[in-house]
């Protein structure tokens, strides 16, 4: 059986050398990862931060995405990129690419998005981009190009967007052929070396353009209508003063969006450049602190288009009464990351249509005034402030308010009246605040509100009831970990919440009484302690009847836990545990979620697990037991876990991997061994075939995996093991020889009981044989005639009769064991003489011949050397 097996396993190593050359089949990569996904079509491949020099030849033929940035890759060849023609995204950024071969692209005909940014490449010739026909999205920054072939970009007939930022090009002729494309729309050169752009340098009619990002140049020129579709445009990076010159309004048409950044623009240039925008709606500008006091939000609200200014990091301390004067027409407002301390009294009263106002990440200690008149206000941010109190009358106006943010605050109490009257807000987050407590909060109030951060807040104490008017409420993450006293039942009337991330210590309470469409539980433990049982403790989830995702992470300690801690949860999908079940689980763990299709069990010491705790659970397809202390997997043997597609056991103690675990999961197409201890040893063999051959499982990054026993195979690749050892196994040898052994005894006993006169008869007949033979070629005479072969009891006819007519009468010299044997000679030697010796051989064959057995075998014997004369008496 032993050497069948060896026969099986050689086999399957030849026909795994030949399905590894094959690039299609290629599964287990030896530099790169297959990104699991439920869609077998879905193929993504990253090679990321591997240290390549060059493009691993094993990529799958059915990739859709290949990553190969942060790598080392010089130079693509043609042959690099050959057959991948379903691939739809490249990504080959961060690398120090100088050449890519004319034509390397071209069995790329699906490929989509190409980023090639942050290389060395220097020109794009003629025929680069041939066969990306389906491309619409090429990101070509960074690079050191100062040339580009005039027909290089004709392949691209579906190209929507081509960014050349941080380039070496120097005149804008150099992209006329680009500008004439027909699909393009979204055009990055910034940081280059133009000095102008013209459009009489530009060979173009009409181009479709409709985003535009510029790099600063000496001058701006647009005479003729060349950019009716354009839409944004981004002069981020000017630092020098420019000619603008646009002759006529109507070319910029269309312009809804201008970017602007920088402080070394004259004032007199920034005029210029927003007179020429009369359709701008949005209006974003970033380090302008040098020309805020001089006016410049106030000449840009001159528009009567514009409905959007964004100012950021421009150093304002204070919003003046005359800073927005103009800005009246305003619905989006953003002042953040600015040093902004103080809100003039009046400075926002125009703003009657404003409807989003960010203030995030300022120095505002209280609330602004003037704000209370802005009702129709809906998006209101003021996080990352130093705010500490709430007073009530300031939202009361804001009855349109839908999302507030006052989060990264000082706030340490919300008087119950602070949140009246908004009846619209959807969204609240008082994420990083000092609040003790929500006694009366939310009562009778907020009913509309469907998102609640908590997080981070320092509650002392969580009152049954706190909740119970924010019916609407879909999501609530909050932090218990500071609470004194926790009442049970504190998330009552909260019966549309479906996700709850709760932080804290003694979850173990009925607190989940009221969350019958609970659909995500994410409990944070910070420092748990075990507790005295009861059945509501033991059964903490019992109320959750519709909860598909439990999310459980422990930061310290950890409780004995109950084997029917999951009691009730019937329709739980996903489990993912951290630090939780510790040490071990017991058998009747998951008996309670049988549609249990993700379980994820890390950091918990465990060492031994049986097949009982996953016989609940047929229907699992993801199993994460990665940092744990496993020494084996063969309790997944008997698991029956037919369905299972994903498994990481890294981090491990693993070392050894039987094949009878590997039969038993038929579905598996993802699986992680990573920081196991493997043992190279004739009892991985299996695994390494596996591993090599299989064409549905992706054993991941198993080319790095690295041998740890025994000693002499330390640090070597566990893939690069050889077997020639494995063929001399001394228990097989030993097993064959005693075999041998046995058979040969038996049969050697059996032969001698039964067969050994004749064996002794072969054998002299053999004998006989040789002798006549070589007594031919030499050419001895007979020493007789005839020899008679005769029965004792016939001895009286043969000498009576026989003898002298033969020797009398005729004159023959016969041959009579009587007399011409030799005596004291074995008999069967001198029956053998007498017949080669004699020219003839005369039987008398009688009854009492017939029964004798040495007259049988002197017949016989005769019969062999082909001169016998029989003679009846």
């Amino acid at each position: 059986m032993l050497a069948t097996e060896s026969v099986s396993l050689l086999l399957l190593s030849l026909l795994s050398s030949l399905f590894h050359c094959e690039h299609s089949l290629a599964f287990s990569l030896k530099n790169c990862t297959i990104l699991y996904s439920e869609n077998p079509n879905n193929v993504s491949v990253t090679c990321a931060e591997r240290h390549l020099t060059a493009i691993p030849d094993d990529i799958p033929g059915n990739a859709v995405l290949l990553n190969l940035s942060s790598n080392h890759i010089l130079n693509i060849s043609r042959m690099d990129l050959r057959g991948l023609s379903k691939l739809e995204a490249l990504y080959v950024k961060y690398n120090w690419i100088l050449q890519i071969d004319n034509g390397t692209f071209a069995d790329l005909v699906e490929l989509k998005v190409l980023d090639l940014g942050e290389n060395s490449l220097t020109a794009l010739t003629k025929n680069m981009f041939q066969g990306l026909s389906k491309l619409e999205t090429l990101s070509l920054n960074s690079n050191i190009i100062s040339f580009i072939s005039p027909v290089v970009f004709q392949p691209l007939v579906m190209i929507r967007s081509v960014d050349l930022s941080h380039n070496f090009l120097h005149q804008i002729t150099d992209i006329d052929h680009i500008i004439k494309l027909p699909t393009l729309q979204h055009l990055i050169i910034t940081h280059n070396n133009f000095t102008s752009f013209q459009s009489d340098d530009l060979h173009v009619n009409t181009s479709n353009l409709l985003v535009l990002s510029l790099d600063s140049v000496k001058k701006f020129s647009i005479t003729r209508d060349i950019f009716p579709h354009l839409q944004s445009l981004d002069l981020r990076g000017w630092t020098r003063n420019i000619q603008w010159v646009v002759s006529n309004k109507t070319f910029l048409r269309s312009l809804t969006r201008l970017h602007m950044s920088e402080t070394s623009l004259n004032f007199e240039v920034y005029k210029t450049i927003l007179q020429t925008t009369y359709s701008l709606q949005e209006f974003q500008m970033d380090n302008i602190k040098k020309w805020i006091d001089d006016g410049l939000i106030d000449v840009a609200c001159q528009i009567h288009s514009l409905r959007t200014v964004d100012v950021r990091n421009s150093e304002i301390h204070t919003i003046k009464e005359n800073m927005l004067q103009s800005c009246s027409n305003l619905t989006e407002l953003n002042l953040s990351s600015n040093h902004i301390e103080s809100v003039a009294d009046n400075a926002l009263q125009s703003m009657t249509q404003l409807r989003s106002l960010i203030l995030q990440n300022n120095y505002l200690s209280k609330l602004p005034v003037d704000v209370q008149g802005l009702t129709t206000l809906e998006v209101y941010d003021l996080s990352i402030n130093d705010i500490s109190e709430l007073y009530c009358p300031y939202f009361w106006n804001l009855t349109s308010l839908t999302i507030l943010d006052l989060s990264h605050n000082r706030i340490s109490y919300i008087y119950e009246c602070v949140f009246e009257n908004l009846n619209n807000l959807k969204i609240l987050n008082l994420e990083n605040n000092k609040i003790l407590s929500f006694i009366k909060t939310f009562n009778d109030k907020l009913q509309t509100l469907e998102f609640l951060n908590l997080r981070n807040v320092d509650i002392m104490d969580f009152i049954q009831g706190d909740f119970h008017s924010l019916s609407s409420l879909q999501y609530l993450d909050i932090d218990l970990h500071e609470c004194v006293s926790v009442d049970e039942g504190g998330f009552e009337g909260l019966d549309n919440l479906q996700i709850l991330y709760l932080l804290g210590d003694n979850y173990f309470y009925d607190h989940f009484n009221g969350l019958s469409n609970l659909s995500t539980l994410i409990l944070n433990v910070v420092s748990s302690q075990p507790h005295n049982s009861s059945e509501q403790r033991d059964k903490p989830f019992s109320n959750l009847p519709r909860l598909k995702e439990l999310v459980i992470k422990v930061h310290k300690g950890y409780y004995d836990i109950s084997k029917d801690v999951l009691s009730g949860l019937t329709s739980l999908e996903s489990l993912r545990t951290e630090a939780y079940f510790m040490g071990s689980l017991h058998p009747d763990t998951f008996k309670h979620t049988p549609q249990l299709k993700g379980l994820t069990i890390t950091y918990s010491e465990l060492s031994v697990l049986t097949s009982d705790v996953f016989l609940p659970i047929p229907n699992l397809m993801m199993l994460d037991l990665s940092n744990n202390k496993l020494r084996s997997l063969d309790f997944l043997a008997e698991a029956k876990l037919p369905a299972l597609r994903w498994l990481n056991v890294s981090d491990n103690e693993l070392f050894v991997i039987s094949e009878a675990v590997i039969q038993s999961l038929p579905g598996l197409t993802y699986l992680d061994l990573s920081a196991n201890l493997l043992t190279c040893e004739c009892s991985n063999y299996g695994l390494i075939q596996w591993i090599q051959s299989s064409k549905q499982t992706q054993v991941v990054n198993a080319h790095q995996y690295t041998c740890v026993f025994p000693v002499s195979q330390r640090g070597n690749k566990f893939l690069d093991f050889g077997f020639d050892s494995c063929w001399i196994d001394a228990a097989l040898l030993c097993f064959l020889f005693s075999s041998s052994l046995v058979v040969l005894t038996l049969l050697a006993s059996f032969i001698y009981h039964f067969l050994r006169s004749h064996l002794t008869y072969a054998y002299y007949l053999f004998v006989a044989f040789l002798y006549d033979n070589k007594r031919r070629k030499k050419g001895i005479p007979h020493s007789y005639d005839a020899f008679v072969s005769y029965n004792v009891h016939d001895e009286a006819w043969v000498c009576g009769e026989l003898l002298p007519e033969l020797e009398g009468q005729q004159g023959w010299r016969l041959c009579l064991h009587h007399r011409d044997f030799e005596p004291g000679k074995p008999i069967v030697e001198n029956i053998t003489d007498a017949i080669y010796n004699s020219r003839k051989t005369i039987c008398v064959i009688s009854q009492h011949y017939l029964q004798s057995e040495w007259c049988s075998r002197e017949i016989q014997m005769a019969r062999c050397c082909q001169h016998l004369c029989p003679c009846t008496q």
